[in-house]
């Protein structure tokens, strides 16, 4: 197997694609991808049976240290040798931006594979030369409470780019107004014309990339990350949040954002608070989880029911957002194909999840992705067919539209942005009973 490490070649002028002017001459890296709970580190890790492999996680909380059970690490002993980078391995209090991932990620390919989480985070980075590139990525702290940098100031002088970004959106707000500051350009109009016309496309990357997507059923996955969820408390979930608990934190920024942090913020409230408990969580050392026997003993020490509904709504809460992120990671799957052209190769994990069967992942998932890999590292170019196919799809990529805002009168003024998202409303079962629905009322309104 080639490494990404040693490659060596002749340097382009364009920096887009890495410097390496043929696509042959791309170091190749397999990309293994996937809603949370499909098992896409169980199978980074059993493909290493079968290539010699090194993994570099891209998940963007298993990067940082801490909370092992939460972000649901895998263990020194599940790893089974195979060496891993990226993981558990940056300080929890720190921004850990997409630049600071590539600029990590690229020294650390010393064999092409490159364990990935989804693409949650797919537009936080974009393609810029490399005398603008750091200048541009490099993020400003800028307050959140200053109104001088704050949403207002970006709809001030950017209304389209504020269509496209929540209020509370601060990472992606203190980008947009990086860039104009920086370059004294909207941010849009900087986004929609050359850079807009090569970000994200396949053929654009500095590597020829093998995307592998292990997906399952959503009510398999409800099914799992539920209890996934379950499982993590038995671990010790609520000794970990509780050991970087505090009050008003801010959960935009580093581990804190991770799903199972907020969620208990009110039940800590409380149990910090409470004076009348003898079996505390603040009587134990930090990190210390001997001291607590289970979940059980924490929850019978309380003398009213309060914590213990702050409790399960925090459990329940926890497995509500858990599924929500797993829609929205299968959603930008789709759109990396449809808005970008990417050529993902599935494998489908539903029955061997569902059936938690050792022979059936072995068969059904591990078996079609080592085969996948073992096509894609024979081969020694794009060829033509695929590469006019490239060109073509290119030249449509090229009209997406990322930036309109569109207006659903009909669902309540829904708000809806770029052409894609506003085409996967419109053929939505709730819009198409409400667009009937209104056609019904028109007509009779009509007749009387």
């Amino acid at each position: 197997m080639d490494s990404a490490g040693d490659a060596q070649g002749p340097l382009s002028l364009n920096p887009s694609n890495g410097g390496w002017e043929d696509e042959k001459e791309k170091p190749k890296v397999v990309v293994i991808m996937g809603p949370t709970g499909s098992g896409k580190s169980r199978l980074a890790i059993d493909l290493g049976s079968r290539f010699p492999i090194e993994i570099i996680n891209a998940d963007s909380m298993q990067v940082y240290r801490g909370l092992d059970v939460l972000t649901n690490k895998v263990s020194l002993n599940e790893r089974k040798g195979v060496p891993h980078h990226l993981l558990g391995t940056i300080s929890p209090n720190v921004e850990f931006r997409a630049k600071d991932f590539r600029d990590s990620a690229i020294p650390a390919l010393v064999t092409p594979f490159l364990l990935d989480d989804s693409s949650e985070d797919m537009d936080d980075s974009c393609t810029y030369g490399p005398s603008g590139e750091d200048q541009l990525d490099r993020d400003l702290d800028f307050g959140r409470d200053s109104s001088k940098y704050g949403y207002d100031h970006l709809k001030d002088i950017d209304p389209v780019s504020a269509n496209r970004v929540h209020p509370n959106n601060h990472r992606k707000i203190s980008q947009y107004l990086n860039l104009y500051a920086r370059s004294g350009i909207p941010p849009s109009k900087l986004l929609q014309e050359k850079t807009a016309e090569n970000w994200g496309r396949v053929d654009n990357s500095r590597y020829n990339c093998c995307f592998i997507c292990v997906d399952a059923s959503l009510p398999v996955l409800d099914r799992y990350v539920e209890q996934r969820v379950d499982c993590m408390i038995e671990a010790g979930l609520l000794y970990e949040v509780f050991d970087i608990y505090s009050p008003n934190a801010d959960y935009t920024r580093g581990l804190r954002q991770a799903i199972g942090v907020r969620e208990f913020e009110n039940f800590l409230g409380v149990y910090e608070d409470s004076s009348s408990i003898d079996f505390s969580l603040n009587s134990m050392n930090k990190g210390d989880k001997t001291s607590l026997q289970n979940l059980s003993a924490v929850l019978d020490s309380f003398d009213n029911n309060q914590p213990k509904m702050l409790m399960k709504e925090a459990i329940e809460k926890m497995k509500l957002n858990t599924r929500r992120l797993v829609r929205r990671q299968k959603r930008r799957l789709s759109q990396l194909q449809a808005l970008f052209g990417w050529n993902i190769n599935y494998v489908d994990a539903t029955e061997s999840i569902s059936c938690n069967s050792e022979d059936l992942w072995a068969s059904e998932v591990v078996e079609p992705a080592a085969k996948i890999i073992r096509s894609f590292l024979n081969e020694n170019a794009i060829s033509m067919h695929d590469s006019e196919a490239l060109n073509s799809m290119g030249q449509k990529l090229i009209q997406r539209d990322l930036w309109t805002q569109y207006t659903c009168k009909a669902c309540g003024d829904r708000v809806l942005r770029g052409a894609h998202e506003w085409e996967q409303h419109k053929q939505g079962r709730g819009h198409r009973k409400r667009i009937s629905r209104l056609r019904k009322s028109q007509a009779y309104d009509l007749q009387t």
